[in-house]
């Protein structure tokens, strides 16, 4: 049905299209929009440039494929092979960075060896590098790293030379990092092995502590977990027949998200200083 308009709502229509700044007609009767040409209305735009590709960093290397790699009896002879020829612990470390019978190596930014003083009377063993020691290249580099810097403090020592506390050195079961930060498994443990065995050799300390399961179990494979192992001393073969105390303790990643652990790690803490302190 067809609405008409009187007068005055004509008038107060044109009066409403001047307000709006419409100012002619295109045409003498009004029309329906659906009866107009089918051809899309569209603006003739610039075409928008491409988005500027970002520069990306240095990306690690792909790993390699399972079916290059050695097997594992293969790589754990390389492995004794090469760090039998090091003779000291800067040989050793150079000797870990030119092996290439671990897969890990190929997807790792960084070979992390150790980090602190030398044949120092406290050695800690980590597990594997996370995402801050493979970009460093040291490892406890992390928040981790921060508060095992705290702990060993507390008990008067630092890895740090010069400061007038015991020296300590810190290593790793694993020197690469695992894809993903997931724990070693037991082919990659055994691999490093070989080169950790003969950094202890090489170091010679007067006690070993080990944080977390990985460490705990490459020197001990079949040890439990690291909440039953921790606060009991082992003992480590050095040569000549002597041997070397070993505690396990809490990694200080777990520590991080565990807080009220911390007690027990002190109660271990005071166990390593009292060791230390009568050899």
């Amino acid at each position: 049905m067809t609405t008409q308009m009187n007068e005055a709502q004509a008038r107060a229509l044109l009066d409403w299209y001047k307000a709006s700044g419409i100012e002619t007609a295109e045409a003498g009767t009004p029309t329906d929009f659906t009866e107009w040409p089918k051809t899309p209305f569209r603006l003739d735009r610039p075409k928008a440039a491409a988005p500027a590709r970002p520069i990306p960093e240095k990306e690690a290397p792909k790993p390699v494929p399972i079916a290059d790699a050695p097997s594992t009896d293969e790589a754990v002879g390389l492995a004794q092979d090469a760090a039998a020829t090091a003779n000291s612990i800067e040989e050793l470390a150079a000797a870990i960075a030119a092996f290439e019978g671990c897969p890990l190596k190929a997807g790792a930014r960084n070979t992390v060896v150790y980090d602190g003083i030398i044949k120092a009377p406290l050695l800690i063993i980590g597990e594997a590098p996370g995402r801050e020691e493979d970009r460093i290249g040291k490892p406890f580099v992390g928040r981790a790293g921060q508060l095992l810097d705290r702990m060993l403090a507390s008990i008067g020592h630092s890895r740090s030379s010069g400061d007038e506390l015991g020296d300590t050195c810190i290593t790793n079961s694993v020197y690469w990092r695992p894809p993903g930060n997931r724990a070693p498994t037991e082919a990659e443990k055994a691999t490093c092995l070989p080169f950790l065995r003969k950094f202890i050799e090489l170091s010679a300390p007067k006690v070993i502590v080990l944080t977390g399961n990985v460490s705990t179990q490459s020197l001990f494979p079949g040890a439990p977990g690291i909440t039953r192992s921790r606060g009991t001393w082992r003992e480590w073969p050095l040569a000549h027949g002597r041997t070397v105390p070993v505690m396990p303790i809490f990694h200080p990643a777990y520590l991080l998200r565990s807080p009220a652990q911390k007690r027990l790690a002190w109660a271990d803490l005071l166990q390593i200083r009292d060791r230390l302190c009568a050899t």
